[in-house]
């Protein structure tokens, strides 16, 4: 794992404790290969977790005075979503501090971004845990919320669950249903492959780690065959 000054410059913080953030770039495949190693990042992917949408909570809210409680949650999902924690991840170069086994490491596509959004979370833990919550606010204000504005401006908030079941019934008069195709992977990390339907024709098919995930990602791409 490269050295994590870098890092530090990069986001303006010195951290006091650099073995939790050498945890939160450890994934658990890495530990098969390095027996000395004791710790993966999963727990502190779950604490990240919560804390970024705490901040994120509480920031859409003092913007958003006018917005109903459904709204904010859209925007609040579309922020938190793995798609723009991997672009973060990406963006400030996580893949090259990741710890992973060889057979991951020639992963790519889908597999690679869930790793690295995986591993912004365990950061974002690291993070809270080693310098506390001004930490991680000055964090995510810096990285994370300027998504915000491109998310709103091509509607990425709006359910597009919803948004396909009303086009669909306006057209067509009946609702999309969705039928898991695919299951695989361990029970720690579950990939689902869903299709949605219009009757019985298959319309588009989605990959998520959660049937939730996948279904949005079938829509979405369905949304995409009637543009």
């Amino acid at each position: 794992m490269n050295n994590l000054a870098s890092l530090q410059k990069q986001i303006g913080l010195k951290f006091k404790n650099p073995a939790l953030y050498e945890q939160a770039f450890t994934h658990r495949s890495y530990l098969n290969e390095h027996t000395d190693v004791e710790n993966h990042n999963e727990r502190l992917e779950f604490l990240g977790d919560a804390v970024v949408e705490l901040l994120v909570t509480q920031f859409l809210y003092d913007k958003f005075p006018e917005k109903a409680e459904g709204e904010l949650t859209n925007l609040r999902a579309a922020l938190v979503r793995r798609n723009t924690l991997s672009e973060v991840g990406k963006e400030l170069g996580f893949e090259e501090y990741l710890r992973m086994s060889k057979g991951e490491a020639r992963n790519d596509g889908k597999a690679k971004s869930m790793i690295i959004s995986n591993a912004a979370e365990a950061f974002v833990g690291a993070l809270f845990l080693d310098l506390g919550l001004p930490a991680v606010k000055k964090f995510i204000d810096k990285f994370l919320l300027h998504h915000l504005e491109p998310i709103i401006a091509e509607e990425g908030h709006i359910d597009a669950k919803s948004r396909f079941q009303e086009l669909i019934q306006e057209k067509h008069g009946v609702t999309p249903h969705y039928n898991t195709e695919e299951v695989s992977g361990p029970d720690h990390d579950r990939n689902f492959i869903v299709g949605v339907y219009v009757d019985d024709k298959l319309i588009a098919k989605g990959e998520g780690k959660s049937k939730r995930e996948a279904e949005t990602n079938a829509a979405s791409a369905a949304l995409k065959t009637l543009s």
